[in-house]
């Protein structure tokens, strides 16, 4: 067989046959334009690293949210008991205290 030159085909991997269109601000679209231009790539290959490399985290789901706002509920108790510690001494507190880190610590296991 005969060499015909050209480019080698491309498997059917490494093509590039899906488009998407991106609707953008300006802002994002010149931040995008600039970003790409000092890493030396076109702004396509700049997004495609983009997704390569990044990675999103999920969402909260409501059980989460509603664990983090007890905890932050529990933040409140445990400065109040701080305050009443230091007001009243440590002894009268304590128990109070043993309790509220039980159940901080019963929380931060389920997330």
């Amino acid at each position: 067989m005969t060499n015909k030159g050209g480019r080698p085909r491309l498997s059917a991997s490494q093509k590039k046959k899906y488009k998407v269109d991106v609707k953008m601000s300006t802002e994002d679209y010149y931040t995008l334009k600039s970003k790409a231009m000092k890493a030396g790539m076109t702004k396509s290959e700049y997004i495609r690293q983009c997704i390569n490399n990044s990675s999103v985290r999920e969402r909260l789901s409501p059980e989460h949210q509603k664990q983090i706002r007890q905890l932050c509920g529990m933040a409140n108790n445990l400065n109040q008991i701080a305050r009443k510690a230091n007001a009243q001494g440590y002894s009268n507190a304590r128990s109070k205290y043993l309790h509220l880190a039980k159940q901080i610590d019963q929380l931060l296991n389920q997330l």
